[in-house]
Formats: C-alpha cells, sequence, structure tokens
C-alpha cells in the first residue's frame, strides 16, 4: 500500500489523468523491450507515449487515472509493475482489461473500477479501499465504487499475491 497511508486501506495521493484505451504498449513503450529484466530502469519510461513527463512526476501514492479500457493489448506483466514502482499507489479507470486488472492485484498494485469523469489532474484523491469511497478533495465530491472484496486487500497488503502465499504458508482466505 502507498506509503502515505492515513491508516490500512486508505489511500491518498495525487491524480494524473489518462484517456480511454491506454495500452499496455502505452504503458511500457516497445523500443524499451530491451529493459524488461531491469525493472527500476524500465519505471523510468512508464507512460512517457501518453505524457512524457508523467514518470519525473509521480510521486509515492499519487493514482493513475483512465478512462475505457486500461490496460488493454498484450498481457505484459511488467505494465501494472512499472506503474507501481514508479510510484503510484493505485490505478483508477471505468474499466480494465482483464489480464491487466488481475496481473495488477497479483504484484499488489489496486485497480479500482469506478466512474472517473469527475477526477482531474492534480486533483488529491483519499481513497477507502475498504468502503468503496473516493473522496475528491480538490473537487469537494465523494464517489464511490464497489469495495474491493476482503480477500484482494488481503493480497494488497501483503504486497501481492507471491508475497500473501510466503506470507501464509498458502493461499489465506
Amino acid at each position: 500500500m502507498s506509503g502515505k497511508d492515513k491508516k490500512p486501506g486508505i489511500l491518498v495521493g495525487k491524480s494524473f489523468k489518462f484517456g480511454d484505451d491506454i495500452s499496455t504498449d502505452l504503458i511500457i513503450p516497445g523500443r524499451y523491450f530491451h529493459l524488461r529484466s531491469n525493472i527500476p530502469e524500465l519505471a523510468k519510461h512508464v507512460l512517457e507515449d501518453a505524457d512524457s513527463s508523467f514518470a519525473g512526476k509521480v510521486k509515492p501514492g499519487d493514482f493513475v487515472v483512465g478512462g475505457k479500457n486500461f490496460g488493454l493489448g498484450s498481457s505484459r506483466e511488467h505494465a501494472p509493475m512499472v506503474i507501481k514502482i514508479a510510484g503510484a499507489g493505485a490505478v483508477l479507470a471505468k474499466s480494465f482489461a482483464r489480464i491487466f486488472f488481475r496481473n495488477s492485484i497479483n504484484i499488489g498494485l489496486p485497480v479500482l473500477i469506478c466512474d472517473t469523469d469527475k477526477i482531474e489532474s492534480g486533483d488529491i484523491l483519499e481513497i477507502d479501499l475498504k468502503e468503496g469511497v473516493i473522496n475528491n478533495i480538490t473537487g469537494n465530491l465523494k464517489l464511490e465504487f464497489n469495495p474491493l472484496p476482503e480477500v484482494m486487500i488481503k493480497i494488497l497488503n501483503d504486497g501481492g499475491l507471491i508475497s500473501h502465499i510466503v506470507k501464509n504458508k498458502g493461499f489465506n482466505l
């Protein structure tokens, strides 16, 4: 979870808004394929074809906000990983490609399906994963999403699926 958590399951950060159909090719440009074994270096190029300054501006706990179909394209498991390594505390979008959604949970990156129309770049958000509430502090409004199931919150709190299995000596519901 984010280093800016007020308490477990509460995330706070600034939003960086992108549009619809943000593909894994936009998340990790193919010309950096050779860096896939060096995730910290690859993360320096995260989303640069969608916003060339994003990697230099994102701070630990900030949020990537998309529209529809976030993470479409090839099943690059590195895509959510570089978003997380770059510092993002969660990704919010109207919908996600299924493989991106699953890969995100597996590596410990919260992904939230919600209406992102009332979130702008630069808004400060406070997200309660358990209650399913996004407080847009900048916009002075409350948005709701379906709360994450307890098992997903456990996996996220443990840092991803592998960490969860190691910690619990198996899959612990």
